[in-house]
């Protein structure tokens, strides 16, 4: 018998979805490709990319990787493209999970539209699996965090949603479904997020390996593998979490992120911006440097970043480029940006402090504070900041469109960029997607 949930996930149209919903999805999906066009001149998506290729070679219709365009299996590209988009912490969250849906769960959508023998799917199709991966990813990972006490990497909970779209573009049974479903809870990648932000590398938030396992379970669910059932979605404790479905649109309460690092640094960085915009003092005339934000927070706590993942998981190091600079893009977080002595020296002698109260309001806000001393003897305080973007305080259509041009053209060149924005921005009335395919692996001018 067929459930709530593998109803939502075979009977949903675009038509069933409000008109509020698709532009949420198609700003996603903009968001999020500005993102991984950027995040292909990272070390880690040249290492990440060759590795697909080498290592997930296709003996069948294979996939593509993003603005690259080399084949691999669906598996190898939904996780190199995952890891590609993660790769520039600038992507899209969800506050109550402490996480994000839409990396891994583009990922794996395109991959396995890629590697069936539909590749005439319409537009709307695409935007209506994306919406859905979404809804499936958010109450996944929500349920997950109600079930158990260790605190995961999203690649745990969007292998969930991943092989649920899976389901529905493989055109599986609701019995193959429920089992795919099990199959990416089982080995989705149950990571631990604070060791990578106690320690940062290249692992990052475990989206891509999430994308490559929620691909893997709903092929193998498709041979007759079983692994059902999956208890944060089945178990009767977790029933409230998935209620909702196809009634409220948690896409719709996505946060866009301003900025290339962490979410939990984005508030002291504003803050700091701020107290630097209504003052005009610079770095030489700054004595000292306090910020007072929640634990997590607290804990991106490399000074001297020599990698962009340990500066894009570091508190003090964008606080002082942004105060350095006047600007935060992915300039400052990686390359040349992490030798500035300056940057260096401010963000070494800054001091970090947990505040009772924002450990109190965490994850649904993150609230931070900046005091800065001047040389002059004038004390500078933020109080408390929240950064833009969250649902609360969303980024304008503006802001997104900019920040996409911000992160893509870059890479992509100007014509590329603009004629990939002009169509995710109109998308939903094509019959295919053979244009938006020949935009998105196409290979950027800088590769």
């Amino acid at each position: 018998m067929a459930s709530p949930l593998q109803d939502f996930v075979h009977q949903t149209q675009w038509t069933d979805i409000s008109p509020a919903t698709q532009q949420m999805a198609r700003r996603c999906l903009l968001d999020l490709l500005g993102v991984a066009a950027s995040g292909t001149q990272t070390r880690l998506s040249r290492l990440i990319r060759r590795h697909a290729t080498d290592q997930f070679a296709s003996h069948s219709q294979g996939a593509r990787l993003l603005f690259d365009g080399r084949p691999c299996s669906a598996s190898g590209a939904a996780l190199a493209n995952g890891m590609t988009i993660d790769s520039i912490d600038a992507h899209d969250g969800y506050k109550p999970v402490k996480g994000h849906a839409g990396c891994g769960v583009l990922a794996g959508l395109l991959a396995l539209h890629e590697t069936t023998s539909e590749n005439t799917i319409s537009e709307a199709e695409l935007l209506t699996g994306l919406v859905i991966g979404y809804e499936i990813a958010c109450r996944a990972g929500a349920s997950l965090h109600n079930s158990v006490t260790d605190y995961h990497t999203s690649g745990a909970w969007v292998a969930v949603a991943v092989a649920a779209i899976g389901a529905r573009i493989l055109k599986l049974s609701h019995d193959q479904t429920r089992h795919a479903i099990g199959i990416a809870e089982y080995h989705g990648p149950r990571s631990q997020m604070m060791r990578c932000i106690d320690h940062p590398t290249m692992l990052k938030d475990g989206s891509g390996w999430g994308a490559m396992a929620g691909v893997s379970a709903a092929l193998l669910a498709r041979d007759g593998f079983t692994g059902a059932p999956a208890v944060t979605v089945e178990a009767e404790s977790q029933s409230s979490f998935w209620n909702t479905l196809g009634t409220q649109w948690l896409i719709e309460d996505q946060y866009f992120k301003p900025y290339p690092v962490c979410r939990w640094a984005q508030s002291a960085v504003i803050a700091a911006m701020q107290l630097q915009e209504q003052h005009g003092f610079t770095e030489s005339d700054i004595k000292k440097i306090k910020v007072g934000s929640f634990h997590e927070s607290v804990r991106l706590a490399t000074t001297n970043p020599v990698t962009t993942e340990q500066a894009q998981y570091s508190l003090p190091f964008p606080v002082a480029a942004a105060l350095v600079q006047r600007q935060l893009t992915v300039n400052e977080i990686d390359g040349n940006g992490l030798t500035d002595d300056r940057v260096n020296a401010l963000s070494s002698a800054m001091e970090l402090y947990e505040v009772d109260a924002y450990n109190a309001v965490f994850p649904q806000r993150r609230i931070s504070e900046v005091v800065i001393e001047l040389h002059d003897g004038r004390t500078l305080e933020s109080g408390p900041v929240e950064a833009n973007g969250d649902p609360e305080i969303p980024l304008t259509e503006s802001d997104i469109d900019n920040k996409f041009i911000l992160f893509a053209e870059p890479v992509l060149g100007q014509s590329h960029t603009a004629q990939l924005h002009s169509h995710i921005k109109n998308m939903g009335n094509a019959p295919d997607i053979s244009v938006f395919n020949s935009l998105i692996y196409q290979t950027g001018t800088e590769l």
